[in-house]
């Protein structure tokens, strides 16, 4: 795709305020997960290059991989010092040196990530993008677009017959190719979306996409638990579809385009915002149990926002490096 979309900025910044919302445990916690990661996916998958050079797999390295290593140091130092021993952490007893592991292989559960989770998607997002170029080589179109087909379908394989810890979730981001291609090889409908904007449509498949979902068990990509594997696809391709059409027919809303920039900050820093809200919710109110009622994970969410926002303008203008190397507010 040659020039960036301001539609696209404000999927990505929905996308981003989703994951927040979602790692708060909300009522609709089970919908959001159905689709929200593979629209990540999709969105990347837009902006992959059209030709496999070693400049733009240096480029891809520098947005997703360098970053994701020095959000990665700074977390577990933190984590290491001072946050594994407060909170949940405290009562897991859990070791230093696999959550050092973790940093380096970016996958792991709790034992290995208590640090930052939510970082795995960024090597993901980098071998995803790399398993493509290596496809573009390929100049029989026909062997191009089953490799498409046949790397999910044995990611979906190796992840339900080998449970082991994969280097960067190599076998996560072999399910997440079909929506990175997807998101690469449709770029021009996709961004002719507003051909297809009737409301009846895209409500139709709104519906759709919610009524599919219930028939699913819990998607937790980062865990590659996809219950159906057929009905995972399914809705996140209709989840995905709606919100994109949804969000090109509706006016612009600044504060989810100025969201959409700042992903990685905000992926980085929400649950250390969330442990700092906590903080203040003992000092203040002197809470010791966190049973949130859904208004309150809603007000939770905007405020964790609120935090980081001021953060990541100070990221983007001093240490761009953080935010994938570019300026982009």
């Amino acid at each position: 795709m040659g020039k960036r979309v301001e539609w696209i900025d404000q999927v990505k910044g929905y996308a981003i305020l989703l994951v927040v919302y979602g790692h708060n445990f909300p009522l609709v916690e089970k919908y959001i997960y159905s689709f929200h990661m593979p629209l990540f996916f999709i969105i990347a998958g837009m902006f992959h290059p059209s030709k496999t050079t070693f400049a733009k797999i240096l480029q891809r390295f520098k947005k997703l991989i360098i970053p994701y290593y020095l959000w990665s140091i700074l977390l577990f130092s933190f984590w290491a010092l001072v946050g594994r021993k407060f909170g949940e952490s405290a009562n897991l007893n859990l070791s230093v040196v696999k959550n050092f592991v973790g940093v380096i292989i970016g996958q792991g559960g709790i034992q290995y990530m208590d640090w930052g989770i939510p970082m795995w998607f960024l090597p993901c997002l980098f071998v995803c993008s790399l398993l493509l170029f290596c496809i573009q080589i390929i100049k029989n179109k026909a062997v191009r677009f089953s490799l498409i087909i046949v790397i999910p379908s044995l990611g979906f394989l190796v992840s339900k017959h080998f449970e082991i810890l994969y280097f960067w979730s190599f076998d996560i981001a072999m399910v997440a190719l079909l929506f990175y291609a997807i998101g690469y090889y449709f770029q021009e409908i996709i961004y002719r979306t507003k051909h297809y904007n009737s409301w009846l449509f895209i409500i139709s498949i709104g519906c759709l996409h919610v009524l599919l979902q219930e028939l699913n068990s819990k998607i937790d990509m980062y865990r590659s638990d996809y219950g159906n594997e057929f009905l995972f696809i399914l809705n996140a391709f209709l989840g995905s579809s709606f919100y994109i059409l949804l969000i090109n027919k509706i006016p612009k809303i600044s504060i989810l385009h100025r969201l959409g920039k700042i992903t990685i900050p905000i992926l980085a820093l929400q649950l250390r915002t969330m442990s700092f809200i906590k903080v203040l919710l003992v000092l203040v109110f002197g809470m010791t149990v966190f049973d949130f009622t859904e208004f309150q994970k809603i007000a939770i969410t905007l405020l964790q926002i609120a935090i980081i926002t001021p953060m990541a303008f100070f990221i983007n203008k001093y240490l761009p490096i953080l935010n994938g190397g570019s300026k982009k507010i």
